[in-house]
């Protein structure tokens, strides 16, 4: 008697070109995590008062102040130009790993693998 379903003789076509599409994917999004994780985001605020660089791992590499902003007096606008900058430059570095990642999937939902960029 014949046996029925199942697959004899190991993946069907379909089932093993997903397989080889999504090992390309992946191999895909190592590299470009890769290649995001060195580039440097600069952003800045108060009109260049503040300027700051991030890496692509999200890491704060400097902070440059001009002169005219640093006023003993009014340090709490110095933390919000600061803190302005820094969210800038990580939105910035948040969004370019975003669209990257997108490329690559075409827009297919990351959360399938736990790809958090």
């Amino acid at each position: 008697m014949a046996r029925r379903g199942g697959f004899q003789g190991g993946m069907p076509g379909n089932m093993g070109n997903l397989m080889k599409q999504a090992q390309r994917m992946q191999r895909q999004m190592e590299e470009t995590s890769k290649e995001l994780e060195e580039k440097v985001y600069t952003a800045a605020a108060g009109g260049g008062a503040v300027t700051v660089e991030v890496s692509g791992k999200k890491e704060i590499l400097s902070v440059k102040l001009a002169e005219e902003v640093v006023d003993p007096d009014d340090i709490e606008m110095l933390q919000d130009l600061i803190v302005a900058a820094v969210n800038e430059a990580l939105r910035t570095a948040t969004q370019e790993s975003e669209a990257a990642m997108a490329r690559i999937t075409g827009g297919l939902n990351t959360g399938l693998g736990g790809f958090g960029l």
